[in-house]
């Protein structure tokens, strides 16, 4: 942890721990506890306050808005309300956001992974209607940033071509030009099949899921969550109260597909028990989602946002295992596994044009 992150997480749960102790009592209160600590994302909670604070380089007027949205009377039941912020003295590096604590899904009892619910709560927050503008959810956006995360990180990891024994002092070494590198690639990308496939994939989605292009209409200014995972669910109040929907930051308007394709490309992948998938899509259904028609196939719907979260998912853990000098586990290598199946699909199977 570098000097600057053990500053944030300190400044946090300073600020949560005066939030949640009462003034002039004594203090007995366990030390903070730090949930999450990345450059996107610093969570630190003492007591019953969460405080977080946000990526540097957030736009910090677009989640203001999605903040209030979550406080928005129409989203109550859906999404967990913020906590009011006390201004800070000074300009902070990080926008810092104040919430209530709330019970996470237990990661040790997936047969209680609660999808009906995540499923209702999805396709209630996307009948609802914008309470005020909102900017466009930042799904496609964070896709790209992965595929970016990945190029970066095996741009580090890649190695020096071993010397040709019979070249001479001065010689000029001539490479093959990678064709998944881009222009301004200070290296290219090793050619690993892995590597390529997930780059194939990402080449084969529509602009708009690139992030590179508003989402066509109609049915694309849907209120959405973004980045729909099981750790996106609390119950509030903790431990027993009703599930409700958390982090923000990728929230606005948009394809309410996009939600559903996480699950969908578990599914695919082998990754989501058939079971699972069923009772996320009826529950899905039951409550009138708009994002897949009421019966019949949801796959023309979800096939581009399924796709899109595969490469997300596959682009991530290569960079990670880059990062860490390790191969896939198992769960990764089905996404990466995924991607090369996504590589291979003819243009006539995608469900919009690839640019």
């Amino acid at each position: 942890m570098t000097t600057t992150q053990t500053s944030v997480v300190h400044d946090l749960g300073t600020l949560a721990h005066r939030l949640s102790h009462p003034a002039r009592t004594p203090c007995v209160c366990e030390p903070p506890q730090v949930l999450a600590d990345r450059p996107d994302g610093t969570v630190v909670r003492s007591g019953a306050i969460v405080a977080k604070a946000h990526a540097a380089d957030t736009d910090r007027e677009a989640l203001a808005a999605r903040i209030a949205l979550a406080a928005a009377p129409q989203l109550a039941g859906i999404l967990l309300p913020p906590l009011t912020a006390p201004e800070p003295a000074v300009p902070t590096a990080r926008p810092v956001s104040l919430w209530p604590l709330g019970a996470p899904v237990d990661p040790t009892d997936p047969g209680a992974a609660p999808w009906a619910e995540a499923a209702d709560l999805l396709a209630r927050l996307h009948r609802t209607e914008p309470p005020f503008p909102l900017p466009p959810m930042r799904g496609p956006a964070k896709a790209a940033r992965a595929v970016a995360r990945m190029r970066a990180a095996l741009r580090g990891d890649a190695i020096t071509p071993p010397r040709d024994p019979a070249a001479e002092p001065g010689d000029v070494i001539a490479l093959p030009r990678d064709p998944a590198a881009e222009p301004g690639d200070a290296i290219a990308l090793p050619r690993d099949p892995a590597v390529l496939s997930v780059l194939a994939g990402w080449r084969s989605l529509p602009a708009w899921a690139r992030g590179e292009a508003p989402a066509p209409a109609p049915g694309a200014d849907a209120l959405c969550h973004g980045d729909l995972h099981l750790g996106q669910l609390v119950r509030h109040p903790a431990p027993d109260g009703p599930w409700l929907l958390i982090d923000m930051d990728d929230a606005g308007v948009g394809d309410p597909a996009w939600d559903l394709g996480r699950p969908a490309a578990w599914y695919a992948a082998g990754l989501l028990a058939p079971e699972d998938w069923s009772t996320f899509l009826d529950a899905y259904r039951a409550a009138g989602g708009p994002a897949v028609p009421a019966d019949g196939d949801p796959w023309p719907a979800l096939d581009v946002p399924a796709r899109a979260l595969t490469v997300q998912t596959a682009a991530v853990a290569l960079a990670k295992c880059a990062t860490e000098q390790r191969d896939p586990d198992d769960h990764e290598q089905l996404m990466i596994e995924s991607c090369a199946r996504i590589a291979t699909l003819p243009p006539e199977l995608a469900t919009g044009p690839a640019s």
